[in-house]
């Protein structure tokens, strides 16, 4: 659903920014701490202004700072980066010093970037910018996945998850271990993430497997597990909300998975004569077909599970320190909805069509009277939501600490 330019108007978003954006709770989630740090003030955002304008490399010294500039400026929205090893806006004195080397961008939380767009090659509801509660399910499925490969592979805790206020989802992962890792880094954990790959003319776009035989396709990695078997609790679900299989282009791409050239003539056949067959029903016929002939067509079943289910990303999001994200809490300049946290726990019952638009807060802040905030209106939840996520992380930097005060007192004594 497009909004209204009104619901959007430069007017309309600096009483947002004013009296709504949760600027405290950001630079919190931001600074890891409650005093001003290195990880706040050499931090860079980037503002987008009416008209397009582009600006790049700003910097502040508290959230109170960043709260007037944005005011003052009146962006469409604004993205985050990294840390840099110097105020971003002293970036061109620090490359006058040993050819630019002080001025590297140093800590960013490790970020992914899912888009409904990437899955229109497998839904059927929606197309482009469209997203509905039906092709939800496929970023639903995306961050069970994914949450659970980031914290039980990686061993990552402080993982923030926000709607990108459209057709999307963004993750942020805070843990300090993540923000610390080298663009090296972080394209070795977005290549152990990655299992969809290929264009629209590769047909099979999954290929994890192991060293196999000619009768054995090889193992799949024990890391994709979880995703084969959340793949295959949704997977009737998905293809009767999507019916992925019951046009013939939908059939037809189907059966290019499947290896068994025998089985896919006897189907091919067989759907030709009954082209109104549901997707669920085509796909008993293959399992019955593929019962007994082998663990190679066992195998090509769970791999085009896959393919249909597992988490799209968007590699380039991920792989550099320096790459911008937009800011939580912003407001889509398409949509008027806000991008609010989501709950992974519950990222299935998330309806992106109910989540409040800028101009129902402005009314509800109107409703509740002089002097509300955030605190009376619907954004309450999420807000709450952003700050139980910043305490985890609080806590976990004051561990850290006293860990690191132990092993001090111990070297000095």
């Amino acid at each position: 659903m497009m909004a209204d330019s009104a619901e959007t108007s430069p007017e309309v978003m600096l009483q947002f920014y004013r009296m709504l954006y949760p600027f405290k709770s950001i630079f919190t989630w931001l600074n890891q701490e409650h005093a001003p740090k290195d990880l706040f003030t050499n931090r860079e955002f980037a503002f987008t202004l009416q008209g397009d304008v582009y600006l790049r490399y700003n910097c502040f010294s508290n959230g109170e700072e960043l709260k007037k500039q944005v005011c003052a400026l009146n962006p469409t929205r604004f993205e985050i980066g990294p840390m840099y090893s110097s105020r971003p806006s002293e970036r061109k004195l620090a490359r006058s010093v040993k050819s630019g080397k002080l001025f590297t961008p140093l800590k960013r939380e490790l970020v992914f970037d899912i888009d409904m767009t990437d899955y229109d090659g497998v839904r059927t509801c929606c197309t482009s910018a469209g997203i509905c509660k039906r092709c939800w399910a496929f970023i639903a499925n995306a961050v069970r996945v994914l949450d659970s490969a980031l914290r039980t592979q990686f061993g990552y805790h402080h993982l923030l998850w926000v709607y990108s206020g459209r057709r999307g989802i963004h993750l942020w992962v805070s843990d300090d271990e993540a923000m610390g890792l080298t663009d090296e880094l972080r394209r070795a954990v977005v290549g152990a993430l990655t299992v969809i790959e290929g264009g629209k003319e590769m047909a099979k776009k999954v290929n994890v497997r192991g060293i196999g035989t000619k009768s054995h396709p090889g193992d799949l990695p024990p890391s994709l597990w979880h995703a084969r078997d959340e793949g295959s609790r949704m997977w009737y679900p998905l293809l009767d909300n999507q019916e992925c299989f019951l046009s013939e282009d939908g059939w037809r791409t189907l059966l290019k998975l499947v290896p068994d050239k025998k089985i896919v003539e006897t189907l091919e056949e067989r759907w030709e004569k009954q082209p109104g067959i549901e997707s669920s029903k085509k796909w008993d016929e293959l399992k019955a077909e593929v019962k007994g002939t082998g663990a190679r067509n066992l195998a090509a079943l769970e791999d085009i599970i896959l393919q249909y289910t597992y988490p799209r990303l968007d590699a380039e999001v991920s792989k550099h320190r320096n790459h911008l994200l937009k800011a939580p809490f912003c407001v889509h300049p398409k949509t008027g909805r806000v991008c609010v946290p989501v709950d992974p726990n519950r990222v299935e019952n998330f309806d992106p069509n109910a989540v409040p638009t800028v101009m129902q807060l402005l009314q509800e802040l109107d409703k509740a009277g002089e002097g509300a905030n955030w605190e009376h209106t619907s954004l309450k939840p999420y807000v709450d939501m952003l700050d139980r996520h910043v305490m985890g992380i609080l806590d976990d930097v004051r561990r850290r600490e006293r860990a690191r005060a132990v092993i001090q007192h111990d070297l000095n004594w």
